[in-house]
């Protein structure tokens, strides 16, 4: 079978896992690993001696670390929100996204076809998840977990805000049943402007406990972030939704408009 030159003549496979292993901040006792991790199968000798094995393994790996983080991180998310979040961060968007802010596409080793029409998402992808595996194999267990969470930690909690994001009725429910063994309740407690465009003000209560209200545009809305409040202080964080009845609105709604 016939493979493409590489993309470059210089520099070479060597110079380039050097400058790979400073970029991503690990150094292989075996540099063998990061080799086969950036070799892509258009100049590999065969498939069998491309990163696509590599790419297999750290997959599986990047996986359950990922579930590992998700499951002792947030005790409150049930199955089907901490999968959810699993299936963004261990996106090919978001492994293309940490492959491209390390500067990994400097040391690829591809042929010149591949290059063509830009750099594809998916082989800046698999490269990261090769660079997993290549870790793995060289250090062990640990240091792969701690190679995935210095460089994904960030995209764990993005995934996770944006889960609970609009959902906060539905995460306090849980987290008030789990640890306070009751059921939010959400109280009226005013209302300010025009018929034409009142504004709502509601607190949650779980069990006696009142939490700080908030004010929205309608009941729903005010629900939501009275909800959003409550887990901020069962958390033991400043709530978001800082009621203001002289502006009729939230603190942060007010900030971004």
């Amino acid at each position: 079978m016939k493979h493409s030159e590489p993309a470059n003549d210089s520099p070479s496979l060597d110079e380039k896992t050097e400058l790979c292993q400073q970029l991503i901040g690990y150094r292989f006792q075996d540099p063998s690993y990061v080799a086969s991790a950036l070799t892509h199968a258009s100049v590999a000798a065969s498939r069998r001696h491309s990163n696509e094995r590599m790419e297999f393994l750290g997959d599986a790996i990047l996986g359950m670390v990922v579930c590992e983080k998700i499951f002792q991180t947030y005790p409150e998310y049930l199955e089907g929100d901490l999968t959810k979040i699993k299936s963004v961060v261990v996106s090919r968007r978001v492994c293309a996204k940490i492959s491209k802010k390390l500067g990994i596409e400097s040391c690829l080793h591809v042929g010149r076809g591949m290059m063509r029409h830009g750099m594809p998402r998916s082989l800046l992808s698999d490269v990261f998840e090769a660079l997993i595996a290549a870790v793995y194999l060289d250090g062990g267990m640990q240091a792969a977990r701690e190679f995935i969470l210095n460089h994904m930690d960030s995209e764990i909690r993005l995934a996770a805000e944006g889960q609970s994001s609009g959902n906060h009725k539905s995460l306090l429910q849980q987290m008030a049943q789990g640890e306070m063994k009751g059921t939010p309740v959400y109280r009226l407690l005013g209302e300010s402007g025009p018929d034409h465009s009142k504004y709502f003000e509601i607190a949650a209560e779980i069990s006696g406990r009142k939490f700080s209200p908030a004010w929205g545009r309608n009941k729903k809305e005010a629900e939501q972030r009275a909800a959003g409040n409550a887990i901020a202080e069962l958390r033991g964080e400043e709530p978001p939704f800082v009621s203001n009845r002289f502006l009729g609105q939230s603190k942060e709604s007010h900030e971004n408009d």
